[in-house]
């Protein structure tokens, strides 16, 4: 009976509120219907509520740099300074990624309201995050423990397995199939995850090195292969197997809001810190503190130049702006992450012997020596866990076929395997 667009006197009319175009600013016409300017707002500021409680919905919960640091302390002995570096760097960069978020969801608003907010157009640059220190000082459980307590996918590769694409070894799109597989195949939660990068320090050009005519397929050329993914590109990965088989079913995967963090030894890097800083430190007054410091210390000091002389290419070291070193343990740490952490592994196996109705017990003395074996291996909290196997082995395969057995006394003579474990019957 009537047409969608109403007209009286030949005068169109908004479809919507009825309005005539004297009555709005402006009003679009089509074939058969018209929409003023008026409900077009209406319907961008519908469309952009449903938008942003999505984008509530699929961003990362924040939690404050100080509870961050609180949270690692309950598993992590030490390394103040890492995790307070640690802790700032992902807050902000999951801040970003939330803002991003946000932003994308504001994008047709924005299309229709102009803002007069100067910050509006300017682009938060990602900041990946390169950590420093000996084996077995915590790199890799500081991660995997960050990655848990933000609630995101998370992945370990070693860097020495990857090599350029067209090689026999892994891509570096492998990277982001195992993070892919680490969020069950969920693309947007793949996207905001953290992936780990271990080794780092041994794809380094050395000086001197690759002078031969064979290519370098898993140091330089891996650095290069690493830049885009880095930095933030949509890489194409294949959902099983890698690229090299053909008639893959392949993704599309976002690598802007995933957090890369590259850890390694770097095993020499301080005297190259040593170096620089003991040119400054030459001719009359000049000051010595430089030949006297620590490893440690020398390595609080490090430059994006001193790890592009270590080896590392420029354009891979500006992708890393946040830089944390770790220092090495002694044994008192070594005693702490026995004991004190809420899943320190003194309490991990006292469990596992109170499910068998026995208490488990190491005196003081047996806790120093299992630390100072950890120092003499030189393999630090990560050879603990293989030390206290074997200390155990006998008496977790003795205890389940004994129900008198009321605790396990481990002492120095234990550890030292001078003597076997003192077992107290009920």
């Amino acid at each position: 009976m009537s047409e969608v667009v109403s007209y009286y006197d030949d005068v169109p009319r908004c479809s919507f509120c009825g309005k005539t175009e004297d009555q709005v600013h402006k009003l679009v016409t089509g074939s058969n219907v018209a929409i003023c300017d008026e409900c077009i707002e209406l319907c961008v500021d519908i469309i952009s509520e449903d938008r942003l409680t999505q984008a509530d919905h699929d961003s990362v919960k924040l939690i404050s740099p100080s509870r961050i640091t609180s949270f690692l302390d309950n598993y992590v002995v030490g390394q103040a300074h890492a995790k307070r570096t640690l802790a700032v760097a992902v807050y902000n960069h999951y801040k970003r990624v939330n803002m991003q978020i946000v932003d994308g969801a504001n994008k047709l608003s924005h299309a229709i309201k102009a803002s007069d907010d100067l910050l509006a157009e300017v682009e938060i640059s990602k900041s990946n995050v390169l950590l420093l220190g000996p084996t077995g000082t915590g790199k890799t459980y500081l991660a995997q423990t960050l990655a848990r307590i933000m609630n995101v996918p998370f992945t370990i590769v070693d860097a020495t397995t990857l090599t350029e694409a067209g090689y026999v070894g892994d891509d570096v799109e492998t990277v982001l199939q195992r993070l892919l597989n680490a969020a069950d195949g969920n693309i947007e939660r793949a996207e905001r995850g953290i992936i780990y990068i271990d080794e780092i320090d041994k794809i380094a050009r050395k000086s001197g090195e690759n002078t031969s005519i064979t290519r370098d397929v898993s140091g330089e050329g891996v650095q290069q292969a690493l830049l885009k993914l880095i930095e933030g590109t949509r890489a194409t990965v294949p959902l099983k197997g890698t690229r090299k088989h053909e008639e893959q079913e392949m993704v599309q995967i976002d690598t802007q809001g995933i957090l890369f963090i590259c850890a390694g030894a770097f095993v020499g890097l301080e005297d190259i810190v040593r170096k620089r800083l003991g040119k400054h430190a030459l001719g009359f007054g000049a000051d010595w503190t430089v030949s006297e410091m620590s490893d440690e210390q020398l390595l609080e000091h490090v430059t994006a130049q001193d790890l592009a002389d270590f080896g590392l290419l420029p354009e891979f070291v500006g992708r890393m702006p946040v830089v944390a070193s770790l220092n090495s343990l002694n044994e008192n740490d070594l005693i702490d992450i026995l004991t004190k952490p809420r899943n320190a592994l003194v309490k991990q196996y006292q469990k596992l012997f109170a499910a068998e109705g026995t208490e488990l017990v190491f005196t003081d003395e047996a806790l120093h020596a299992i630390a100072h074996l950890a120092l003499e291996r030189g393999t630090g909290a990560r050879g603990l866990r293989s030390i206290m196997e074997n200390i155990l082995e006998e008496s977790m395969y003795v205890i389940p076929d004994r129900d008198d057995v009321l605790r396990v006394v481990i002492d120095e003579q234990v550890v030292q395997g001078h003597d076997s474990a003192q077992l107290e019957l009920q």
